[in-house]
């Protein structure tokens, strides 16, 4: 605090830190972790989780829509889909576009997420009050994907923090071993995967492309720009035991859907997974230490 002007401080690396002028609009130690919604004049408000941006009003539509549609193009029959983490409510804002989607359920571990999210960000969390097909469960995903039964589900989607405290689990062989088994054989797995330019987040990276690797005959990942998220850019991981998400992709019938999207498209779809030689670089040395 100086002059009456709040500057939030995110540590990115070592003598590396992102800021944003903020005014705080509520804090709060949850059992799980500390939570903090601030304001920005550029981003507008803004979550973040022990210390990290979760989203901003400005730029999660990128995050939201690279997590949901790039699935959907692949298999644009998904019909039953689970969410773990997500408490913001925008992955399940865009899994809630499809009509044809038959079933929503999402497992978050921290029910005051979801709470001060329809307090303070109506832009992603309606769907907890508009969605008759969402089915909110407030819970440990990996606990639930544990007891859930055999192919229930055609779509996971992995909204979590980092790879520490209450998402560590998420990051896990079993955990991955476990939404093979609870995905049909069409069915998709995307998680959220970090970054791969900081030393930290790309070490977290690789071993979590090395896990998922072992459990799915094809797992890829793929980027994005992220403007409030370290680095600037971001990735996710794409797993299914059959479909290729290049090859397989279906964008003449995704676009027949009619989803107006800001930052998906098939053009992005493809280069999305073209990736960076220090990245393939960075997954080529997985394969050679297995």
């Amino acid at each position: 605090m100086r002059n009456n002007e709040y500057w939030y401080s995110e540590i990115h690396s070592k003598g590396v830190k992102f800021s944003l002028e903020a005014d705080v609009l509520h804090q709060e130690e949850t059992p799980y972790q500390k939570l903090m919604i601030m304001k920005n004049e550029t981003f507008g408000v803004f979550l973040t989780l022990d210390g990290y941006v979760q989203l901003t009003e400005g730029d999660e539509f990128i995050y939201h829509d690279m997590i949901c549609h790039p699935a959907f193009a692949v298999n644009p029959d998904i019909g039953r889909v689970l969410i773990i983490g997500g408490g913001d409510g925008g992955t399940a804002r865009e899994v809630a576009r499809y009509p044809h989607v038959e079933s929503i359920d999402m497992v978050e571990i921290d029910e005051v997420i979801c709470r001060l999210a329809c307090e303070y960000l109506p832009q992603t969390a309606k769907v907890f009050t508009n969605e008759p097909r969402l089915k909110l469960m407030i819970g440990d995903g990996a606990a639930f994907v544990k007891q859930a039964p055999e192919a229930a589900y055609d779509l996971i989607l992995v909204d979590s923090t980092d790879p520490f405290g209450p998402g560590k689990g998420l990051f896990s062989k079993e955990f991955y071993a476990n939404c093979r088994r609870v995905l049909t054989e069409n069915g998709i797995l995307v998680n959220q995967h970090e970054s791969a330019f900081y030393a930290e987040d790309a070490r977290s990276l690789q071993l979590a492309h090395e896990k998922i690797a072992a459990n799915f005959p094809v797992a890829r990942i793929f980027g994005f720009n992220m403007p409030t998220y370290a680095s600037g850019y971001w990735y996710f991981g794409f797993a299914s035991k059959k479909l290729d998400p290049l090859t397989d992709a279906q964008h003449d019938r995704w676009q027949e859907f009619g989803i107006k999207t800001r930052y998906y498209n098939a053009d992005i779809h493809r280069a999305a997974f073209a990736l960076p030689t220090y990245v393939r670089e960075l997954l080529q040395g997985d394969e050679e230490s297995d």
